[in-house]
């Protein structure tokens, strides 16, 4: 969240990606290192597109940190007070976030680099990224990539043709789930910046119609 004091205030510049998915799927972004480990917790679930619907956590040097929640994990750090720069993180050090212990997904965040504040930008921001998050219940890297080859373009092609042949338009409400799937898919290459960006400076400003970035997550 944007605080207003900047005394002292440096940027992180993070590199995150998902484990176990090739080719990577990954995001930049830039916080501040006042930014607490509940903020970085927020950050993470709207950049990735995650409805925060599962336990998560984070592993820093050994220890988990994360936002407790009844009949979950407990973590007898208060999140929303612990900053980042309590840390004192070393240039390019790797921790781990977890998130859905079921399945799970696993995403490594690497300290780039410290940069100075820039008092006109509002933080967190994302710089860059690659390929679409996966759908988080799509049960887990390895599912999702048997997925990727399954909704090949040939097979979407193909299956478009069969919904759409010969049916009478009161029909096509019963693939519209199916329809969504072929949308992901066919858009799963790209990366909208513009849309993170989005919810990351209303999250950034307090404004609470971030929370709508859970609205939109897609699930497979």
């Amino acid at each position: 969240m944007q605080n207003e004091s900047s005394h002292n205030i440096e940027i992180y510049q993070l590199r995150i990606y998902i484990r176990h998915i090739s080719p990577l799927i990954w995001i930049r972004i830039l916080v501040r290192n006042d930014s607490t480990i509940a903020d970085l917790h927020y950050t993470l679930q709207i950049a990735f597109g995650l409805s925060d619907s599962y336990l998560h956590q984070f592993l820093i040097r050994g220890k988990r940190y994360g936002i407790t929640k009844d009949g979950g994990m407990y973590f007898s750090d208060d999140p929303y007070k612990i900053e980042l720069k309590n840390f004192h993180f070393h240039l390019k050090e790797r921790f781990l976030y977890e998130y859905n212990f079921y399945v799970p997904w696993e995403y490594e965040i690497r300290i780039e680099k410290t940069i100075p504040l820039n008092s006109r930008k509002i933080y967190p921001v994302c710089i860059g990224g690659g390929r679409t998050a996966p759908p988080e219940d799509c049960k887990g890297p390895w599912t999702f990539m048997e997925l990727k080859q399954k909704y090949s373009l040939f097979y979407i092609h193909k299956r478009l043709l069969e919904i759409f042949k010969d049916k009478e338009e009161e029909e096509f409400e019963y693939y519209q789930e199916e329809l969504s799937y072929f949308k992901y898919w066919l858009t799963a290459e790209r990366f909208n910046r513009k849309t993170v960006n989005q919810y990351l400076k209303q999250y950034g400003t307090g404004d609470k119609d971030w929370e709508k970035a859970f609205e939109e997550v897609i699930f497979i």
